[in-house]
């Protein structure tokens, strides 16, 4: 059984869907594993460490021919078009609802599996690549805010006078806040968070940050342990709640998402005004509109004497690491849908019924 692995083509994107020591089990698991020429380069991955653990270096029409293609990002038109019928794509769909490309690839015979369907289910934490890629997000969002800040982020005392430490708010405490915290922690900022969910209180404080609390008169806990789309009334009055303690910070993280919803705004530019000059907001959600209207995507600009930044893709800012969670993810996904039929030489490997796997199942886009 064949797995394709060609080079990601989005602007900016350096991972790659598998990386040598991945690639080096997958071929133990049986598969032949097909790379395209120069796919892992910008991850720091280089061709002849590949093909020094089995992996066949191709052309990259060979890797859409093959069995089972793995990818990061969406595919463009011409990657759907290449993927041969009867094939199984798996990467990250980065869409919601009806989208005619996956439609027509389904159209086409071939079956899709979105990384970002995976159930949120004690079996599938191992393949959660949401989960992978966010913690990463978390922790590159803090090394940016440093960048940017123009102070120390711990106290710093010396025999020429002493720096009080950063005051930083994380919004949003999934698992690219909750990482933030801990980064942020861990630099000495003192560090506040707030989150619609009420559950996340004892996570906030068991990393030694300091909760902020909202009496919003409703609860914005969803399904699946994600954040629910707050009514009009208990916007504004988070909107009210929150300025005054936004407006002290130093530094912002915004990381409040909605699935398949623009960002909710948390940031006025009434707040931006009163912070501190020199402060810096990293806007997480800003490829999805922004925590803070102020927030250009992929730009980092200054409004009142603070800083937005936008970058939209903090994993291909750390491409190895970030490789090697994601390639983990597939790996352990690959070995729930086959099974190895005979033993020796002649043993192959043999793709279970997709729908009979409730993580499979749930990943599998019906067109």
């Amino acid at each position: 059984m064949k797995l394709g692995i060609p080079k990601e083509t989005v602007e900016g994107e350096r991972r790659v869907a598998t990386t040598p020591e991945v690639a080096k089990r997958l071929i133990g698991t049986g598969f032949d594993v097909l790379l395209e020429t120069g796919a892992g380069v910008a991850a720091h991955f280089a061709d002849d460490a590949y093909a020094a653990v089995g992996v066949q270096v191709v052309e990259r029409s060979a890797c859409f021919e093959a069995d089972i293609v793995l990818k990061v990002r969406r595919p463009s038109d011409e990657e759907a078009a290449a993927v041969r019928a009867g094939a199984i794509y798996i990467g990250l769909l980065e869409s919601c609802g009806d989208d005619a490309l996956i439609g027509r690839m389904v159209e086409n015979n071939v079956r899709v599996l979105g990384m970002e369907r995976m159930p949120r289910i004690s079996r599938a934490q191992s393949m959660d690549a949401l989960s992978s890629q966010s913690n990463i997000a978390g922790y590159r969002a803090v090394i940016e805010a440093v960048a940017h800040y123009g102070r120390f982020f711990p106290m710093m005392m010396t025999s020429a006078g002493s720096a009080k430490p950063t005051r930083l708010v994380v919004l949003g405490v999934g698992v690219a806040g909750l990482q933030a915290i801990a980064t942020a922690r861990r630099l000495g900022a003192d560090v506040y968070a707030y989150d619609v969910r009420p559950e996340t209180k004892e996570q906030i404080e068991s990393l030694g940050a300091k909760a902020i609390v909202l009496d919003l008169g409703e609860s914005g806990s969803g399904e699946g342990g994600y954040a629910k789309e707050l009514s009009d009334e208990a916007k504004a009055r988070q909107q009210t709640l929150l300025a005054d303690e936004l407006a002290k910070a130093h530094v912002l993280i915004t990381t409040a998402l909605i699935p398949c919803r623009p960002a909710p705004e948390l940031i006025t530019e009434d707040v931006v005004e009163r912070m501190r000059e020199g402060s810096v907001i990293v806007d997480l959600a800003a490829a999805n509109g922004g925590n803070c209207k102020l927030t250009e995507p992929d730009q980092a600009v200054i409004h009142h004497g603070v800083t937005l930044v936008g970058h939209t893709n903090y994993p291909s800012m750390v491409p190895s690491d970030a490789s090697a969670f994601y390639a983990k993810n597939l790996s352990n996904l690959l070995e729930i849908m086959v099974d190895k039929v005979g033993t020796g030489p002649d043993a192959q490997l043999e793709l279970k019924d997709l729908a009979e796997d409730e993580i499979t199942k749930a990943m599998l886009v019906d067109g």
